[in-house]
């Protein structure tokens, strides 16, 4: 099984996640954000992967402490999960509709975390989260993951619709990305001979 667990604790955040890329899509998410969980917890459904998350951090100032760190850990769990990256296909794309947004993805497992993010949000908020901690989320996520991760908006018009529709689809890319191919399980997907 690929799993890992990790534990984070600053002075901002008190962080234990657990994570198994070869689950079913089970979650059990406490971030102290009713919208964060909400996202999360469609991450973890969409991509197949178990996912137990309990973050307790200084909301009383805002979510960005908890959306970045929480990106952090899941990056560096998904990196520790993977191990040395044999059989995995590597990359995957997904083209996902929300109503009437229409986000594209692309992952590329390649050790070079950067984030590639055209995400226009027409609101400030959704709810009590600052929309712009999406991006924030997604930069820490890619930065400790070692991927290389493009999102983007080619339709959409609401917010809670935009930021869904690119939690779903990043997760089914990486579900792509992370699955064995059976033809080549024994091989790293590239001629480098690491990833």
């Amino acid at each position: 099984m690929r799993t890992a667990k990790i534990e984070r604790i600053t002075f901002e955040t008190n962080i234990d996640l657990f994570l198994n890329l070869d689950g079913s899509g089970k979650s059990e998410i406490s971030s102290g954000c009713g919208f964060l969980d909400h996202m999360l917890t469609l991450f973890s459904r969409h991509a197949r992967f178990d996912l137990s998350l309990k973050c307790v951090g200084d909301t009383f100032v805002d979510f960005h402490h908890t959306a970045e760190d929480i990106g952090i850990c899941l990056g560096k769990a998904f990196s520790q999960a993977l191990g040395d990256k044999k059989g995995i296909v590597r990359y995957g794309d997904t083209a996902l509709p929300m109503d009437e947004a229409l986000i594209l993805s692309a992952v590329d497992i390649s050790g070079r975390g950067e984030l590639f993010f055209d995400l226009p949000i027409p609101t400030e908020k959704v709810g009590d989260f600052d929309t712009e901690l999406c991006e924030e989320f997604f930069i820490a996520f890619s930065r400790n993951a070692g991927v290389t991760l493009h999102i983007k908006e080619l339709a959409g018009k609401n917010s809670h619709h935009i930021i869904e529709g690119a939690f779903k689809s990043v997760a089914r890319s990486l579900k792509t990305a992370v699955s064995i191919d059976k033809e080549f399980s024994e091989e790293i997907p590239s001629t480098k001979g690491m990833l």
